[in-house]
C-alpha cells in the first residue's frame, strides 16, 4: 500500500470522534461455529449497530470533519439501503439539512426506515429505475445545488470510518489471526483491514461476495477496477458492478484471499444464524459465515472473526431467503410433468412416484387453451437431498416424461 494512503487514514483519530455517536457492537465467541470448524470463531456484530449496520460510521465520520459553510449548505447520498440510513442519522445527529435520493423501486420499509433516522432533517427523493440512475440524479442536484456529496464507500474519510470496526475488534481480541470481511464497493474491508494489518502484520485476511456480483475478484484478476455487465442484486448489500478506485488500491495490497458464495449458501446461512443463534442478518451480513466452509482447513485451530455486518432484513424476503436456500441444498425440486393420457394418472404420481419423506409444494396446470390443460408444473420438497435420484427413478419407471426446471435457468425463471 503507498504510503500516501497510510498517511491519509488515522484510525484512533476517527474512533475518538464517532465513539460518542456510534454503538460499541460486541465482539461475540459462537460455540457452535467454533466447534464445527475446530477453532475460535467470534462473531463482530455490526447488525447491534444504531442503525442496524457499520455505514454509520463511514457516514458520520465524514460527515463530522466538513467546515461550517460546507454543513451549512447540507448534504447528499444515493442509496437504497443501510448507507442511507447512515447519513440520515448523521444529518440528524449533527442538526443539518440531508438530501437523500433512493431508487423508486425501494421497498416503503427501507424509506421509512431512512426517515425515521433523519427526524426531519432529510428530505427523501425517489427517482430511477436503477441505482446508477438515481446515482446521477444526485450528483446532478449535489453539483446544482453547491452541497457536499457523501459516497458509499470511494473515500478515505468513509474508509476511516469502517476501520473503527477493526479498532474495536483488537481492542477485545488482540491476538486476532483471521479476519473474514464482506465485500460491496470495498469501503469496509479497506478501512477495518488496513487497521488490521498495519497492527497485526501476520493476520489472515478474507475478502467474501457474492457470487453473482464478484466486482472486486473481477478488479484484481484485471489489475484494475472494471464495470460488470449484469449482476445478481439478491444481496443487496454487496452487490455493486463497480467497486471504487480508492478501495481497489488498498483491498489488492491487503487481502490475503478473495472468496465467492452462492447466495443459495448465503439463504441457508440466514436461516442457521436465526434458527440456531436468534441472531438476524441481511444477505450481505451473513456472506463471513457462509464464507467458513470454504475456508475451514486455513482456519483450523485459530482465532477467526467474521463480521456480521448488518441485520436490516426485511422479513417479507424470508419465504423468497428460504426458498433460495432449499434450492441450494437440493431439497427443492421444480418439473414440468407430462401425465400419460390414462385414468388415475395423478393419483398414480401421488401414490406411487412420490417418497414417504417427499412434499407437493406447488402443483398447476400450463394451460394449452381454454378447455384443454397442458403439462402440469410441480414443485417437491424432500426430506433428504440424497432422494432426488430415486424421485426421478420413479418417475421414468411409471412413465411419467418430466423436464427438470432446476436444470435449465431460462425456463426456470420463466415458470418458477
Amino acid at each position: 500500500m503507498e504510503t500516501d494512503t497510510k498517511s491519509r487514514l488515522n484510525f484512533e483519530a476517527a474512533y475518538q470522534r464517532i465513539k460518542d455517536v456510534v454503538k460499541r457492537t460486541p465482539l461475540q465467541y459462537n460455540a457452535g461455529l467454533s466447534a464445527k470448524y475446530e477453532c475460535d470463531v467470534y462473531l463482530k456484530r455490526e447488525d447491534l449497530q444504531v442503525v442496524r449496520s457499520y455505514k454509520l460510521r463511514g457516514a458520520y465520520n465524514m460527515i463530522s470533519q466538513l467546515n461550517d459553510d460546507e454543513l451549512s449548505r447540507g448534504v447528499v447520498c444515493a442509496s437504497a439501503g443501510n448507507h442511507a440510513q447512515g447519513v440520515a442519522f448523521s444529518c440528524n445527529k449533527k442538526n443539518i439539512k440531508g438530501v437523500i435520493f433512493m431508487p423508486e423501486i425501494t421497498p416503503k420499509q427501507k424509506v421509512k426506515q431512512t426517515a425515521m433516522f433523519g427526524n426531519g432533517n432529510i428530505e427523501i427523493v425517489l427517482t430511477g429505475d436503477t441505482f446508477d440512475d438515481c446515482l446521477a440524479e444526485a450528483l446532478a442536484y449535489t453539483e446544482k445545488h453547491q452541497m457536499t456529496f457523501i459516497p458509499p464507500f470511494d473515500d478515505y474519510r468513509v474508509i476511516e470510518g469502517q476501520g473503527t470496526v477493526g479498532v474495536e475488534i483488537l481492542q477485545d481480541l488482540p491476538d486476532i489471526e483471521v479476519a473474514i470481511m464482506p465485500i460491496g464497493g470495498g469501503g469496509f474491508a479497506s478501512g477495518t483491514g488496513t487497521y488490521l494489518k498495519n497492527n497485526v502484520p501476520n493476520i489472515h485476511l478474507i475478502g467474501v461476495e457474492p457470487e453473482g456480483a464478484p466486482s472486486m475478484l473481477g478488479a484484481i484478476n484485471h489489475g484494475k477496477p472494471i464495470t460488470l455487465d449484469e449482476i445478481d442484486r439478491f444481496v443487496d448489500g454487496a452487490a455493486v458492478k463497480r467497486v471504487g478506485a480508492l478501495t481497489y488500491d488498498i483491498c489488492k495490497d491487503i487481502l490475503n484471499d478473495m472468496l465467492l458464495v452462492p447466495e443459495g449458501k448465503i439463504c441457508t446461512t440466514i436461516l442457521k444464524l436465526y434458527n440456531e443463534d436468534a441472531i438476524v442478518v441481511e444477505p450481505a451480513g451473513a456472506l463471513s459465515v457462509a464464507a467458513l466452509d470454504a475456508c475451514k482447513e486455513q482456519i483450523k485451530g485459530k482465532k477467526v472473526v467474521c463480521i456480521i455486518s448488518g441485520g436490516n432484513n426485511d422479513i417479507a424476503r424470508m419465504q423468497e431467503i428460504k426458498e433460495k436456500s432449499l434450492l441450494y441444498e437440493g431439497l427443492k425440486h421444480y418439473f414440468i410433468v407430462r401425465f400419460p393420457q390414462r385414468p388415475g394418472a395423478l393419483k398414480l404420481f401421488v401414490n406411487s412416484v412420490l417418497g414417504p419423506g417427499d412434499d407437493i409444494t406447488r402443483f398447476e396446470f400450463i394451460k394449452k387453451n381454454e378447455k384443454e390443460n397442458g403439462p402440469a408444473l410441480v414443485g417437491i420438497e424432500l426430506k433428504n437431498a440424497e432422494d432426488y435420484p430415486a424421485l426421478l427413478q420413479r418417475m421414468h419407471a411409471h412413465r411419467f416424461n418430466v423436464i427438470e426446471l432446476n436444470k435449465d435457468q431460462t425456463l426456470f425463471e420463466y415458470l418458477v
